[in-house]
């Protein structure tokens, strides 16, 4: 299996759907499905009946998981950018392919 070129904790940028443009972080990386979790992006609204443990109900809103095809990693000036690996002092780290600069993680 190939590492992730986007992680947890990355600022990303949605490229296409009704989400295209918006960014946020990254919440939950799904690497065997392909999925990543952005944070108020995708965000799923179910209508729950009152119970006892919510006797209110209501709606309950959660974000969904997205194919991380749609997203890519946001440059400094907010731009999007794809990431490529390289090896710098021994060690492989993940690089923006716009700006050269190594993401952290």
């Amino acid at each position: 299996m190939a590492a992730a070129k986007i992680k947890k904790g990355d600022q990303v940028i949605v490229l296409s759907g009704k989400d295209k443009g918006r960014t946020g972080e990254v919440v939950k990386s799904l690497p065997k499905d392909g999925k990543v979790v952005v944070s108020g992006i995708n965000v799923a609204v179910r209508h729950k009946k009152p119970s006892q443990t919510n006797p209110q109900g209501g709606l309950e809103r959660s974000e969904a998981p997205m194919d991380v095809s749609k997203v890519a990693h946001v440059t400094a000036d907010g731009k999007p950018t794809r990431v490529r690996f390289e090896e710098r002092d021994g060690k492989k780290v993940r690089v923006a392919v716009k700006t050269g600069d190594v993401i952290n993680g």
